[in-house]
């Protein structure tokens, strides 16, 4: 008896007790998620506007410090996620979802204060480096919930997020409209402050960190993930699924100001309204496609919403009213909303055992840097076509999306849901 205690106390940390329960952590964190995201959605659907009622002091056009507004707050998170990344899995991931949703607290509140657009761009680039919100949920569930739930697990965070996302444009277009951008701030920050709250007395995280003789390194766990099956090619696609969804989100509010004839009144919340029909309609079919995936195989939900988001963006080329984009927009939504949790799910189950920070901290790095090419990609675009082109731009990296998945799906065993990658079940 006393050697069988011996072995046990040798062996390595396992995986969460069973004393956590995962599904009320699951609802705490989808309220996390919904409150975060919705702070967040605020600001959204007039950022390029709120850049030009603060003016520049040092020179250049509306159109590149709008860009550069929402591209530098995307190149700092790029380069600081893979970091968080493991210092979750050493530190635990409980912790760092604090740090994102009370430091982004501070920094969304301050930018109410700001007084020229390189204040805010600067505050942006630090709001980057220090929030990752999205990640670190992800990596907390994920840790947390038996791997033939992950599909329903993240699809019920990626629905929690998609329900922020939906009500922050459309409160934030009417927040604009009727009392001015800097409230939006100081609301982001209320709820952001929230939300961290919950996390530090509401979310239980059973973590136990590997001994320090046994922690790979910063480049070796990562180089262990690369090596991992499918792995790259999920990463290019979650690429190309925020390079699409992003693309055409710095000039929204300018074409729907365009269709609307240049009329500014309505302009702001018919921006919000749009953003956020798309967002609803992707909360709506995420939980149900996550499920499905359970159940057929990640990977052909993953096709399928791929070719659905290409087919459906195409023919937002050639809109020529509100309502018009505002309907393809709620479509579109609804491909998309299959495409985060696939993607999310196919990656627990491939990585390396015990990586789900590093996992989803590069995961994080990967979307942001889609982040930071898409509004110099939109520029680029907007100057050379016109706005109709940015749409053209996202219907050719869905379309890409699309090929890739099919590639990847080929060979992945998750298109039959009992089978499972080597040694992960």
């Amino acid at each position: 008896m006393q050697r069988k205690r011996l072995v046990l106390s040798q062996a390595p940390p396992a995986a969460p007790a069973r004393s956590i329960d995962w599904r009320r952590n699951l609802v705490v964190l989808s309220v996390v998620q919904a409150f975060s995201t919705l702070g967040f959605g605020l600001i959204f659907p007039f950022l390029p506007l709120y850049v030009r009622e603060l003016g520049v002091s040092t020179g250049g056009s509306l159109e590149f410090w709008a860009g550069m507004a929402f591209s530098m707050q995307a190149l700092t998170m790029m380069v600081a996620s893979p970091i968080w990344g493991v210092i979750a899995d050493r530190s635990g991931r409980k912790l760092m979802l604090e740090r994102a949703t009370l430091g982004g607290a501070i920094l969304l509140a301050a930018m109410g204060f700001a007084q020229n657009a390189e204040q805010l761009v600067l505050l942006r680039a630090l709001q980057g480096a220090t929030t990752g919100v999205i990640a670190a949920n992800n990596a907390l569930v994920a840790a947390q919930t038996p791997k033939e739930q992950s599909g329903f697990a993240l699809g019920v965070l990626n629905m929690a997020r998609w329900i922020g996302v939906s009500g922050g444009p459309i409160v934030g277009g009417v927040l604009g409209e009727f009392f001015g951008f800097r409230e939006s701030f100081w609301i982001t920050g209320a709820l952001l402050g929230i939300a961290g709250l919950a996390v530090v007395f509401l979310v239980e995280e059973d973590f136990q960190p590997v001994e320090r003789s046994q922690r790979p390194g910063f480049w070796a766990s990562y180089r262990a993930l690369f090596a991992a099956r499918e792995m790259r090619g999920l990463y290019a696609l979650a690429f190309l699924r925020s390079l699409g969804a992003t693309i055409t989100l710095p000039f929204m509010a300018l074409f729907v100001l365009t269709l609307n004839r240049g009329e500014t009144t309505g302009a702001t919340a018919m921006t919000g309204l749009i953003i956020g029909v798309s967002a609803f309609t992707s909360a709506a079919s995420a939980v149900y496609l996550g499920r499905l995936g359970d159940r057929i195989g990640h990977g052909r939900v993953l096709v399928g919403s791929a070719i659905a988001s290409a087919l459906l963006y195409a023919p937002q080329v050639f809109v020529t009213s509100v309502w018009q984009l505002a309907v393809l927009q709620a479509l579109s939504g609804v491909a998309m909303g299959g495409l985060i949790p696939s993607i999310a799910a196919l990656m627990n189950l491939y990585a390396p055992a015990g990586s789900q920070g590093v996992t989803y901290g590069l995961d994080n790095s990967v979307q942001a840097s889609g982040r930071v090419v898409a509004p110099m990609t939109a520029a680029a675009l907007a100057s050379w076509v016109g706005y109709h082109g940015v749409f053209a731009g996202a219907t050719f990296f869905y379309a890409v999306a699309a090929v890739v998945a099919i590639l990847i799906t080929r060979r992945s065993p998750s298109l039959n849901p009992s089978l499972r990658p080597p040694g992960r079940g």
